[in-house]
């Protein structure tokens, strides 16, 4: 059985490379029945954030990457924090070395300051040069049984190199003078992450480590870790890292990077978790709008691309509008944007009119938070006037005073009728439409892009629409009064 995981670490908000690794990782355990996993790497006290983990998992299921294991499902392997398994990492460091194959080094930071110094004196990339290989077994127990500080590092081979085939690269030749005696489990009894990483994946089955490239070059250590247990190792995908636009690597500086900043401005799930598929995927017929379900079924790693995506907050837009406009229904529509008007402390009455304002308003937004922005004088009496609205009123007020009066004695507001009506007054009067038009749309919205005038009016309703122009007449006294 395929099993693959997404591991995390809760050292902040919910990464959108989190979510683009974990997609990848999720389809391709769907795509073979197979099992996804979600462990949360927190062995890192020092940078580790309070709530980062609920972040986290609370991100991943709102993108709908319902996982099979994780710490707050349970599962046969768990417990799924890395902070509840230190004893294993204990025991597996040990059983290195009783092997032989690890050895305790008592350096302190300052001594290791300086042997890192002298080898880059030297022109050697790595930070470690093995000294403590050479310490006798029994004087390192006896000196680490007395309680002096240590460390426990890998022993790396010395010549030759270690080979690493990636699903999607081929075959990668590492030479074992680059690799170093890396740290297995620090002073503190915490494993580094590449001891924990091959006793996790290990003990949870992990078949697939799916992860970003620039793992690729922890990959020759964890082989050598596999071996050195005698464990068979995992298919090894390392995908492209997402890329800015202008090719520097996503961060906080080159964009907006948490999931939850995607959430709270409005954009669909559906939409984001569509538009990071296709960052490393695509479909056997090209097209761009896809859901989980369709990539499951159409994917192969033939189509996953090794060059640098972009991710491309304004093409995101484009397909979050695509999603609002094409793929949702209008009442799914309709209910998605219920919490961000009320998170505006806004009313919509009945959800007959708030599908009618979605109506007309649904070529006009991108995210749902973007309609809140857009439609808020649907909902809201006390409107503002916007700086080019007030323009409008003052240069067409004495047009808008005679236009109000015909506009009390239409019996409704019916789109013909109020179209007929308001063009013919436009015609008695030698005004183009426009004169007529802009001061009214100001008036009664304190914008002036807005959906089509007639049927403005119709959702508005004529008892609503007279006062918002008694309102409007108030605003330019006030203004008026301020000359």
């Amino acid at each position: 059985m395929v099993k693959t995981r997404i591991a995390p670490s809760p050292t902040g908000y919910p990464h959108v490379g989190t979510a683009y690794i974990g997609i990848f990782s999720y389809v391709w355990a769907r795509k073979n029945g197979g099992r996804f996993i979600v462990r949360i790497e927190d062995t890192d006290q020092n940078r580790y954030v309070e709530g980062a983990e609920e972040g986290i998992l609370r991100a991943l299921k709102w993108l709908g990457l319902d996982y099979d294991e994780g710490p707050d499902v349970g599962g046969p392997n768990g417990p799924y924090r890395q902070s509840e398994r230190l004893e294993l990492y204990r025991r597996h460091a040990q059983e290195l070395l009783d092997k032989g194959l690890a050895y305790r080094a008592f350096e302190t930071p300052e001594e290791l300051a300086a042997i890192r110094e002298e080898l880059q004196r030297k022109g050697l990339g790595y930070g470690y040069d093995g000294r403590a290989r050479k310490i006798p077994r029994a004087e390192a127990e006896a000196r680490a049984a007395a309680g002096e500080p240590h460390v426990i590092r890998l022993k790396t081979p010395e010549s030759g190199s270690v080979m690493v085939h990636d699903e999607l690269r081929g075959a990668i030749e590492f030479s074992s003078r680059e690799i170093p005696d890396v740290v297995l489990l620090k002073s503190d009894g915490y494993p580094t992450y590449h001891l924990a990483v091959v006793v996790d994946d290990h003990l949870m089955e992990v078949t697939d480590v799916i992860r970003g490239e620039d793992w690729l070059v922890s990959t020759p250590i964890q082989k050598l870790l596999y071996q050195a247990f005698g464990w068979d190792e995992p298919k090894w995908y390392h995908l492209p890292l997402l890329r800015a636009p202008g090719g520097a690597k996503l961060s906080k500086r080159t964009g907006h990077t948490s999931i939850d900043y995607y959430r709270e401005e409005g954009f669909l799930p559906e939409a984001l978790v569509n538009y990071l598929s296709t960052m490393g995927f695509s479909m056997p017929d090209e097209r761009e709008i896809f859901s989980l379900e369709e990539m499951i079924a159409a994917f192969s790693w033939d189509r996953v691309s090794l060059g640098g995506p972009v991710f491309d907050e304004e093409k995101l837009r484009w397909m979050n509008g695509k999603y609002v406009r094409e793929v949702l229904n209008l009442e799914e529509v309709c209910d998605r944007l219920k919490p961000f008007l009320q998170s505006a402390g806004l009313e919509w009455g009945t959800d007959e009119y708030l599908c009618q304002v979605v109506t007309v308003m649904r070529p006009r937004f991108e995210t749902l938070k973007e309609f809140v922005e857009k439609a808020r004088y649907f909902f809201d009496e006390n409107y503002p006037f916007a700086p080019k609205a007030e323009r409008e009123l003052r240069k067409g007020a004495e047009t808008l005073r005679e236009l109000k009066e015909l506009l009390a004695g239409l019996p409704d507001f019916a789109p013909e009728r109020t179209e007929e009506a308001i063009t013919a007054f436009a015609a008695a009067r030698d005004l183009k439409l426009r004169k007529v038009m802009q001061p009214l749309r100001a008036a009664i919205t304190g914008s002036l892009a807005t959906p089509g005038m007639y049927e403005l009016l119709e959702i508005l309703g004529k008892e609503r629409v007279m006062k918002r122009l008694e309102r409007a007449f108030a605003h330019l006294r006030e203004l008026e009064g301020d000359q």
